[in-house]
């Protein structure tokens, strides 16, 4: 009898040390999320707000460069990061092999047309001169952006790697030259319309929402994305995290701070 009851004891004593070590698994622990300066961080600064407030403790970790966040992550030095669209995602781990998975949009920063001849696209001309970036994907989005309104067409299998060589309709006969991205601003002086990306606008102080003469939609295909790594894909604490994004402060924030110069996809 008394070395059953010291083994029901023990048992106890065991079932106990599960309980706190699993207690200690499934309690949420400080979620390292990656990020880079500007909207990305600002924003993320308002999700940490609401995802503490239902109980999930946030660390933003801002990366000067973003090429570093990936492996970051990949390497489990973060647990999630903000930065990059679906696309670029999946060139990254096709070229690295990291297993990595976004489970959902964030922010669209849209990709815009910019005049100092224009005030709306109503007033383009025959054989206006538009300026596109020159490496391969801005050129891409520049062209996704000019088929959106409806001044190209350009073959369907081209897809989101579409180049200057895939257009197949100019209705206006625009004459769309390339040009390096440090550059596009600076040729605002020399032709009609330039496209222009979030990142480049702003370092210039212009802003899609009231500067441009046309941008991006807020679900367009480039729209950023929050990544995770495969193994976590069904952790609880993924869920939490994209409610607090997709929540109604977040929303708010992003509205009046941005005034639609950054666009929510959700």
């Amino acid at each position: 009898m008394r070395r059953l009851n010291l083994f029901a004891a023990a048992l106890a004593a065991l079932c106990l040390t599960g309980s706190i070590a699993y207690a200690d698994a499934v309690a949420p622990a400080t979620i390292r999320v990656g990020v880079t300066p500007g909207p990305q961080a600002q924003i993320m600064d308002e999700v940490k707000r609401v995802a503490a407030a239902r109980g999930l403790p946030l660390d933003v970790v801002v990366f000067d460069d973003a090429g570093r966040i990936d492996a970051a992550l990949a390497a489990g030095r973060i647990d999630a990061a903000s930065f990059e669209d679906a696309t670029r995602l999946a060139e990254t781990r096709a070229a690295h092999g990291y297993a990595l998975t976004s489970v959902a949009p964030t922010i669209t920063l849209p990709m815009a047309l910019y005049s100092k001849r224009l005030r709306s696209l109503t007033q383009l001309r025959p054989g206006a001169t538009v300026a596109i970036p020159a490496d391969a994907r801005g050129m891409a989005r520049a062209l996704v952006l000019l088929q959106n309104d409806t001044l190209v067409t350009f073959r369907d299998s081209a897809g989101l790697h579409a180049t200057t060589r895939d257009i197949t309709g100019n209705r206006l006969h625009l004459k769309i030259v390339t040009v390096p991205r440090e550059r596009l601003v600076k040729a605002l002086d020399s032709t009609d319309i330039v496209a222009i990306s979030s990142e480049d606008a702003a370092s210039a102080g212009l802003f899609a929402a009231r500067d441009s003469i046309s941008y991006e939609d807020a679900r367009s295909p480039y729209a950023d994305v929050l990544t995770v790594r495969d193994a976590d894909v069904h952790a609880p604490w993924v869920g939490t995290l994209v409610a607090a994004w997709h929540s109604d402060d977040v929303a708010h924030f992003i509205l009046t701070r941005y005034q639609d110069s950054v666009r929510r996809p959700w």
